[in-house]
């Protein structure tokens, strides 16, 4: 195996398990809910990404290459912003009063 695909499969670990880390403490320490969804969504998400392209590409080097990884990957980026959307919009149906409020208009508009 190469040395240089290894660095890629440690570099890709190290850093989804860094945004793994960093969205579960944002999910651990913010406030509010609508802070709260941004944990798990964007921090999260980009987390599992990686540990999940570390996985396919080491699978790669065993000259076993999974397809298995790839729809798992596929299916986390394209389900984690719809579920966030639906619960936003879910949180704002059940508290309007935690709507924020309207920004003020530019000057000329």
């Amino acid at each position: 195996m190469s040395t240089l695909l290894e660095a890629i499969v440690c570099a890709l670990l190290l850093g989804g398990a860094a945004f793994a880390l960093v969205g579960s403490w944002g999910l651990a320490k913010l406030s509010d809910f609508f802070m709260r969804l941004h944990g798990p969504t964007k921090a999260s998400t980009l987390g599992v990404g990686g540990v999940l392209l570390a996985s396919m590409l080491w699978q790669a080097m065993q000259g076993a290459p999974s397809l298995r990884e790839l729809l798992v990957t596929l299916f986390i980026f394209m389900t984690a912003p719809v579920s966030a959307h639906l619960m936003a919009k879910a949180a704002l149906a059940l508290a309007p009063k935690e709507r924020p409020p309207v920004p003020p208009r530019a000057p000329g508009e």
